[in-house]
């Protein structure tokens, strides 16, 4: 999976462009990094920006852009509306796929050194790297705002994380910290009536509402139906309609489609209906994923399906094209960095044009891998076909499970489709290397020997996962849709192509290299796989003999 981390960090400044475009523009600078929104406000004078990329890339992004903010904004002569203690105020990071929150604690404290050290600006660990409980409030480590910083300086209990306990006039200081992602949702009414919106939200959001106790007269506060919930109600003129507007704090807490549920039951005890919903701003394909796999399960489906029919079915499900046109192309943060494999979205029609034509690329390793996604496929298709069908209760669960592991299997195989072939143009890149000198000579010869281990890995990927692919097969055709029989034995024999294919060119691969450890151990281990799942398609074609017998 791809590591990919999100940071919002939140600067003092939403009123002068110039600024605001170029810290965004420092941000831009470092690769591997996309800037996703940029959201100034002029009465707030803060602007809200959302970037996102790899660990590394993001820790670098945010450190250049609070060095920029640093050097533009003067917190010295700073007004607005929203509470803030520096030119930088916020900086969360938060785990998108790929990483966990401890990575995202740990750029936050390497960041905060970085900045405390390089910058000489105060900075404060919050939520979850914060390092004492009271600081994993930002409303505490912010009191007093920019202008109780001289002050709270000299006080030990607000002594820095990192930097210096010293006043810094011009950028003030930086809260630092690492989240869950923050999903930003409204739940749509069929009504006008904002009373009753907010009388939803109110029983639904953690916090509750505030009743007077009709003994003591006192007003006491009933809890909301749902943990890590936060929630308003109001009208929407552009819409003619009344919302809840709902931050979802942590979507492992209280997945999506439980506040939809939620907010459609409650919505019913005032006569009201809910009607759809929509999503403000970018959300983790995670959060999406689980709506479809919870409305699926409801209506009795197969959860193994392809990941796009899950998405279709969550934003078909929560009404989310309601009020506009839901891409998840654009609302998915994953979708954002996932780049379509040049082969691999080609239409068969052309990729074959391709396959014969005089271009060594794509070749052998390329068709080994589409073989191990076709095999993959077919299993997932016949466990579809098997699930929920009348005389195979018993391995029902057995095959959604084997149609889930195939789904996953499949998307990892079309994407060595395009590994592979981009892994032989850097071989053939490094061989195009200039070799006049003796100092050419040898960085050539090591770029070759880099790029041809690198060319040997993938297709022995490929090789180690298609003997997962041989025993999906051997699964369907054991246990599957008798009907489907003849599928279930194409998705074997697939399965070892994929698997001879891919061993041909682990050993061309390395047929040239020096005999070392790499070379003899990984021709050998790849020998022993492939004999494995040969071992595993006899046993398919058993299964063949006896269905198919005269």
């Amino acid at each position: 999976m791809k590591q990919i981390v999100e940071c919002v960090p939140n600067f003092s400044e939403g009123r002068d462009s110039g600024v605001i475009e170029q810290i965004t523009a420092a941000i831009k600078k470092v690769a591997a990094v996309e800037l996703l929104d940029v959201d100034p406000g002029r009465d707030t004078n803060r602007t809200v920006v959302t970037f996102a990329g790899s660990p590394a890339a993001v820790e670098e992004a945010a450190f250049q852009a609070i060095k920029k903010a640093a050097e533009l904004i003067d917190m010295s002569r700073h007004h607005g509306a929203h509470p803030r203690m520096g030119a930088t105020d916020v900086c969360p990071f938060v785990p998108v796929s790929g990483v966990t929150m401890a990575d995202c604690v740990e750029i936050a404290r390497k960041l905060g050194r970085r900045v405390g050290e390089e910058l000489a600006i105060p900075v404060y660990l919050y939520e979850e790297a914060a390092t004492s409980a009271e600081r994993k409030s930002l409303a505490y480590i912010r009191a007093g705002e920019y202008e109780g910083l001289p002050e709270k300086l000299k006080n030990k209990e607000f002594k820095p994380d990192f930097g210096k306990a010293a006043f810094n006039k011009g950028a003030g200081a930086t809260a630092i910290g690492a989240r869950e992602f923050l999903i930003a949702y409204n739940v749509n009414l069929n009504t006008r009536n904002v009373k009753l919106a907010k009388e939803i939200a109110n029983r639904m959001r953690e916090k509750g509402r505030l009743v007077k106790n009709p003994v003591t007269g006192v007003k006491e506060t009933i809890p909301g139906t749902l943990k890590a919930v936060r929630a308003v109600g109001w009208y929407i003129a552009e819409y003619q309609m009344a919302q809840i507007s709902v931050n979802l704090l942590n979507y492992n807490v209280t997945p999506l489609h439980q506040v939809f549920e939620e907010a459609e039951k409650l919505a019913a005890e005032f006569g009201v209906r809910v009607t759809g919903s929509e999503l403000v701003g970018l959300i983790p394909l995670e959060a999406v994923l689980q709506v479809g796999r919870h409305y699926l399960r409801k209506q009795g489906g197969c959860l193994g399906v392809a990941e796009k029919e899950l998405v279709r079915t969550a934003v078909q499900s929560l009404g989310l094209a309601e009020l506009s046109v839901c891409k998840p192309e654009q609302k998915i943060i994953e979708y954002r960095f996932r780049k379509k494999g040049k082969l691999a979205s080609m239409d068969l029609v052309d990729f074959c044009a391709e396959l014969a034509s005089d271009s060594p690329a794509p070749g052998g390793g390329s068709i080994a891998a589409l073989n191990g996604a076709l095999s993959a496929g077919l299993s997932a298709m016949v466990g579809n076909l098997t699930h929920g069908k009348k005389g195979y209760e018993a391995v029902r669960d057995e095959m959604e499970s084997v149609a889930e592991k195939a789904q996953s299997l499949k998307d990892f195989f079309i994407e060595a489709i395009d590994n592979d072939t981009e892994a032989f143009n850097c071989l053939m890149a490094a061989f195009s290397l200039p070799k006049k000198s003796d100092e050419e000579k040898k960085v050539r010869q090591d770029a070759i020997e880099e790029a041809t281990k690198g060319a040997t890995l993938i297709p022995f990927a490929v090789l180690e996962k298609s003997q997962s692919a041989a025993e999906l097969a051997l699964a369907v055709a054991m246990k599957g849709n008798r009907n489907s029989l003849s599928d279930a034995g194409v998705a074997g024999l697939t399965a070892a192509v994929c698997a001879e294919g891919a061993l041909y060119n682990v050993l061309i691969n390395t047929q040239e290299m020096a005999a070392d450890s790499f070379r003899n151990e990984t021709r050998a281990r790849a020998r022993q796989m492939c004999a494995s799942v040969l071992e595993t398609v006899v046993k398919i074609k058993a299964e063949m003999d006896k269905g198919f017998a005269d």
